[in-house]
């Protein structure tokens, strides 16, 4: 892409992550407010550097409006006009509470009444 011009290239490249923000489902909500996530991968994930203030500490990762995760993030790095974050710790939700006991790996789903 050497050979276009700056303003085709800057063009193209807004074009590029608009589209993936618009596929992209994932958001991350801190203080109230929920940022579009451009990226996402195993160590952290990427917004749009003007979407919000550098974020610090810990936020909640929405796939819709399904939670799936709390994460302590920390500023990395901003680059072509992303904010980068990494995880420092991420810790996945789940919709059945913890439980305090080992569960077999064959275990019944379930228990029906005898007549």
């Amino acid at each position: 892409m050497e050979y276009l011009p700056e303003s085709v290239r800057l063009g193209l490249e807004q074009a590029r992550r608009t589209n993936e923000a618009r596929k992209s489902r994932l958001q991350v909500e801190a203080g109230g407010r929920r940022i579009r996530v451009l990226r996402a991968w195993d160590k952290g994930f990427a917004v749009e550097a003007g979407a919000t203030e550098m974020l610090r500490g810990l936020v909640d990762i929405y796939e819709g409006q399904r939670h799936v995760s709390r994460a302590l993030i920390v500023t990395s790095r901003e680059e072509e006009g992303e904010l980068i974050y990494e995880f420092k710790r991420e810790t996945r939700a789940s919709d059945a509470p913890p439980v305090d006991f080992e569960r077999p790996d064959n275990a019944p789903a379930g228990l029906l009444p005898r007549d």
